[in-house]
């Protein structure tokens, strides 16, 4: 498995060895040992998460949780595609407010690693698509972040003026109002 580091501190990208013939196609999606030395993250995951969006054109995000129940995230796309964004949200650090974005699908057999200290948003590429992640604590509407996906001051070029939002994400806060608690 290859990993692939980024310009931010934090983000890591897990390319899988694909390995295929007349049969279809084998590879190894998660190694604990390959995840540790490459995240330092020891903690595991403890949910599992999956997210089916009808229509390409779907926005999630931006979201975080705040401490003490931060999350990690290991996203995949296993069905269609992704256009997957992670922003810094770490209040000292250098790349705060900066981001990484990447295509996720299938095809690529990719998986990003979205540290806690990131907020994480997606939109779909295709139609049908479904997003698979795990997650290193469980989900807590109390501790919830949610900054709005086309802040100007985030400046994230997500390819759609128009996407399908819940009405969560439609009301999120401005990123200027944000506090981090990192």
């Amino acid at each position: 498995m290859k990993t692939h580091r980024f310009d931010i501190a934090g983000p890591v990208l897990f390319v899988p060895e694909k390995h295929e013939d007349s049969r279809g196609a084998f590879m190894e999606t998660f190694r604990r040992d390959v995840f540790a030395g490459a995240t330092g993250c020891t903690d595991g995951f403890v949910q599992d998460n999956r997210s089916t969006s009808i229509e390409a054109g779907t926005l999630r995000g931006l979201h975080a949780q705040k401490p003490p129940r931060a999350q990690g995230k290991l996203v995949s796309a296993i069905a269609g595609a992704i256009f997957d964004v992670a922003v810094d949200i770490r209040k000292d650090s250098p790349t705060f407010g900066r981001s990484v974005s990447l295509k996720l699908s299938p095809q690529n057999g990719a998986q990003f690693w979205i540290p806690p200290g990131f907020l994480h948003g997606f939109v779909t590429l295709e139609p049908d698509t479904i997003v698979a992640y795990k997650c290193t604590d469980y989900y807590s509407p109390d501790h919830e972040i949610c900054i709005a996906w086309n802040d100007a001051d985030l400046a994230i070029d997500w390819s759609t003026d128009a996407p399908q939002l819940s009405d969560k994400d439609a009301r999120a806060q401005s990123f200027a109002n944000f506090a981090s608690p990192f």
